[in-house]
């Protein structure tokens, strides 16, 4: 009897170590849509043993939503600097154990010091991917329709003169109120980055003024309607457009895309890599981050999505057709008429939410 329990008590540790062993394994990772080679993840869980269960969202609202409710069993979150700053507050991440991440010294301090407007983020995260909001458009069906198009301003989504030309060959805005807010407010010369809730409610109006235009709000369809043909005009992700433009001359299909920073400046953005408090695989989570700031890791990953990263080492390794081109990497005059993603408070968080409900439902 003895024996058998012991043999009982043996066997359920053991089934119990490699139940671990399996748990240890893996690692949990949500990131955008369309943003990373599948490539980098393989070469991971071929260096390390380490599987990577890859799920994806496509707006910080969603990703926001289950990070707060709590038990979201990801070990790895990429959250663009905001909403990062916001959920760290509230307790929802983990400092990075920086003595784990030996190629921390890889990362580029310029685009440290544009994360750190936003609070610690630099203790609890680091960078993936940066870029711009912009205007991405379909060259001859723009043409078609109007000469001399103001295609390097937010006059082609704002000014109902000008966007209602486009309307029948498809329009779409961003389904990110933080970012289409504060373009609205740039457009018409207001501090984008502003909590005055008196001149947030300024965008109202603008994005109503044409939203009888706007075919649809979204944050990933554009890339396959706008390499396809579908549509001609979206305020987009810089990376998103450049992945439509690729497709499109992948594809053959005539279709020739443009990506402009407006004259009236655009948002640039940051997605951190971040750990949540209760992630269930702490130590393959920093694993994981580490192999991103390899420098030809990142390079590669940079390569298939075309946006900007955080780690300067990895430059020598990029496309030189990448590097060079100043909608991906903005040159110095560029630069500083960009302006990063407001602080909102909580008063300013409402109004914020109220007036994109309003505008995008009518009501």
């Amino acid at each position: 009897m003895k024996n058998k329990l012991n043999n009982l008590l043996i066997a359920g540790a053991l089934t119990f170590s490699a139940q671990a062993a399996i748990a240890e394994e893996v690692v949990n990772v949500y990131n955008w849509s369309d943003y990373i080679d599948e490539q980098v993840n393989d070469d991971f869980t071929a260096a390390t043993g380490i599987k990577v269960v890859y799920d994806v969202f496509d707006s910080n609202e969603f990703l926001q939503s289950k990070l707060l409710a709590g038990g979201s069993g990801y070990d790895v979150v990429v959250p663009s600097s905001s909403f990062l700053a916001r959920q760290i507050q509230a307790g929802v991440f983990m400092k990075l154990d920086k003595s784990k991440l030996s190629n921390i010294g890889n990362m580029w301090s310029d685009i440290e010091d544009q994360v750190a407007q936003f609070g610690p983020l630099n203790d609890y995260s680091v960078n993936y991917m940066w870029g711009t909001t912009g205007i991405g458009y379909n060259e001859d069906m723009i043409n078609e329709r109007m000469e001399n198009a103001p295609t390097t301003s937010l006059a082609m989504v704002f000014d109902p003169d000008v966007v209602s030309k486009f309307a029948d060959c498809g329009v779409h805005l961003l389904d990110a109120p933080e970012e289409i807010i504060p373009a609205a407010l740039a457009y018409i010369g207001e501090d984008p980055r502003t909590n005055d809730t008196d001149v947030i409610a300024k965008a109202e109006a603008v994005i109503s003024n044409v939203r009888p235009y706007i075919q649809k709000f979204h944050s990933s369809q554009y890339i396959d309607a706008l390499s396809n043909g579908d549509i001609c005009l979206v305020v987009g992700w810089s990376g998103d457009i450049f992945m439509a433009q690729y497709a499109a001359w992948e594809a053959e299909n005539g279709v020739e895309i443009v990506y402009t920073i407006p004259d009236e400046g655009a948002l640039m953005w940051f997605d951190q890599l971040a750990i949540p408090k209760d992630a269930p695989n702490v130590e393959n989570a920093l694993k994981y981050i580490n192999w991103i700031m390899d420098p030809q890791q990142i390079a590669n990953a940079t390569n298939y999505v075309w946006y900007a990263n955080g780690n300067l080492a990895s430059q020598p390794l990029l496309d030189p057709e990448l590097l060079s081109d100043p909608a991906v990497y903005p040159t110095p005059e560029v630069m500083e008429g960009l302006y990063i993603s407001p602080q909102y408070d909580n008063k300013a968080q409402r109004v914020v939410t109220r007036t994109w409900t309003k505008v995008k439902t009518g009501q």
